[in-house]
């Protein structure tokens, strides 16, 4: 695919596509890769993306309590003050 190098400010950029950034998933970042001559552009993952909403969902399903205590029966607590 040939696409031109466009005037964006004082820097030059290069435009893509929607089909493009839908079908690679690119959304506000890429990572450059210069490799062998050739210039590779990654999309950036934001893996903790949907988190905060998954987090309410367990709250309200009641499946955010700790596995084990947070206290241990033979801790001494006396130690930190």
């Amino acid at each position: 695919m040939e696409t031109s190098i466009i005037k964006i400010g004082n820097s030059k950029g290069l435009r893509l596509s929607k089909t493009i950034l839908e079908k690679y998933n690119i959304k506000d970042k890429v990572e450059l890769i210069l490799e062998k001559g050739h210039i590779v552009l990654k999309p950036i993952a934001s893996p903790r993306e949907h988190w905060e909403k998954e987090f309410k969902k367990m709250n309200e399903n009641g499946d955010d309590t700790l596995l084990i205590n947070d206290v241990f029966e033979d801790e001494n607590l006396e130690e930190w003050i």
